[in-house]
């Protein structure tokens, strides 16, 4: 198993079997660890409920439920919800290990660094979707008509709308990794990105509507910081050049 779980090298050529049984192995690690992170997520159950409930107005901190295996079901999916994002890591370094082998020693040092940035943008999309993008989205949605509304939350439909918003928010803000990715081993450059800007903005512009949330409020606040990461990247990607001016993909010899 520890020779099955470590990556080989761009030099090593497996068969067909023994891709499949690399895959079979990472894919049992990520089980185990995805059971592991589960099990601790539904230990710790309470705090993440807590935590989930820390965006709710003061006057809708009490959700209710129905039926009597929902309290059940509901603090189980957002235990899962919460090992999703525990495992997270350690699943996409499997996923690395596993495609490793498909890129030179050049292509790595490329890629490499680009991966460490993901838990970071990860946090930072999570900590906005909390502090910023969930709370305006409840303040609006739960004013709205409230007069001629009793308006009550259900447990498993606010917890579902909190994890979705949380682990997208925390999906988009990899944008900079993407464009970094494809400018740095040069499938895209620095300049198409920016002439076709104004088409970026509109993908932006569908992707916030499709994002949780169904409310305009919601949908402007997470697309200003899809346009700020974009055109961030954008200038990062300037400032790293591409990869002949940087040194990063080596150009085959004649003789190849």
């Amino acid at each position: 198993m520890a020779r099955r779980v470590k990556a080989v090298s761009h030099e090593d050529r497996l068969t067909l079997v023994e891709h499949l049984d690399e895959l079979r192995s990472r894919l049992i690690v990520c089980i185990i660890v995805l059971g592991v992170a589960l099990a601790l997520c539904f230990w710790q159950n309470h705090l993440l409920l807590e935590i989930a409930q820390g965006p709710l107005p003061d006057d809708h901190d009490q959700l209710i439920t129905f039926g009597v295996t929902e309290p059940f079901t509901t603090t189980l999916t957002v235990s899962a919800y919460g090992a999703i994002v525990l495992s997270l890591p350690i699943v996409l370094w499997q996923l690395y290990a596993y495609i490793l082998p498909a890129f030179s020693e050049t292509e790595r040092r490329v890629i490499l660094p680009i991966l460490l940035l993901f838990p970071f943008l990860f946090l930072a999309g999570l900590a906005f979707a909390y502090f910023i993008v969930i709370p305006a989205a409840l303040n609006f949605l739960l004013d709205f008509n409230d007069g001629q509304f009793n308006i009550q939350l259900r447990a498993r439909e606010y917890y579902g709308f909190f994890s979705m918003t949380e682990i997208a928010l925390g999906l988009i803000f990899q944008l900079p990794l993407a464009i970094l990715a494809v400018t740095r081993l040069g499938i895209v450059s620095v300049e198409q990105l920016s002439k076709n800007r104004r088409y970026a903005y509109l993908v932006i512009a569908i992707v916030a509507a499709a994002l949780p949330g169904v409310d305009p409020i919601t949908m402007l606040i997470e697309m200003v910081p899809l346009l700020v990461l974009y055109e961030l990247s954008i200038l990062l990607a300037r400032v790293l050049g591409r990869p002949e001016q940087s040194g990063g993909l080596a150009q085959p010899s004649p003789q190849e």
